[in-house]
């Protein structure tokens, strides 16, 4: 598969690149750690901040807890702002303290990233009304009724919508922050990752079996 046609934006002689990972409670512990291991594989060429409303431990669906080093309001600029999905999605659409802080992180951030069910928080703050993305396919009926105003794909592993990235469930998260990083560096750095990590990266955005799965075509 040929590179994308955008030209990288951080290169290995610019600052690492920034990213800010959402942490709330309920969380789903793939949907996080899957790309911030992808991520991490950058070593010095990436900072990864773990970002909640308030400092300290988040517990997450499966059980174990995770450390927020910052809260959302007093977080540095970023280049990549990471919404991972989770049973506690459903409760923090209601929180509207929290989607206003993800509106101003999305607002200057370089990159807004979801896996899953995160989606629905980015589309309940009104950050993807009139754009392409995707979500977790078992809920995908729900989804597109609920937030009409998202132009929701279907038969996607994740989608592209200018600064925004979209993944579909739990483990596309890592196809997606692969294909983000091709985008922060290049692909050559993206099949490096992929490699370092022993994981079989699906580059085609549009490869999505569980979109079949689940009855969606």
């Amino acid at each position: 598969m040929t590179a994308p046609a955008a030209p990288p934006i951080v290169s290995a002689s610019q600052a690492p690149i920034t990213v800010g990972a959402v942490l709330f409670d309920g969380f789903e512990l793939l949907d996080m750690f899957g790309p911030l291991e992808m991520f991490g594989m950058l070593e010095g060429r990436a900072r990864i901040l773990m970002l909640a409303q308030a400092p300290g431990p988040v517990r997450s669906h499966q059980g174990p807890a995770c450390v927020a080093d910052a809260a959302l309001a007093g977080a540095p600029a970023l280049d990549v702002l990471l919404v991972p999905g989770g049973m506690g999605t459903r409760r923090e659409l209601s929180n509207a303290p929290f989607l206003a802080e993800l509106v101003r992180q999305a607002g200057t951030a370089r990159f807004v990233a979801s896996v899953c069910t995160g989606s629905i928080l980015l589309a309940s703050a009104g950050l993807l009304d009139g754009r392409s993305a995707t979500s977790n396919k078992r809920v995908f009926r729900m989804v597109a009724s609920r937030w009409p105003a998202v132009h929701w794909v279907a038969e996607a592993r994740w989608v592209e919508d200018g600064r925004f990235f979209t993944s579909s469930g739990v483990s596309a998260g890592m196809d997606m922050a692969l294909g983000l990083i091709a985008r922060l560096t290049d692909w050559d750095t993206s099949l490096e990752v992929a490699n370092r990590a022993e994981y079989e990266w699906h580059q085609d955005k549009g490869w999505d079996p569980f979109a079949r799965l689940n009855g969606l075509l």
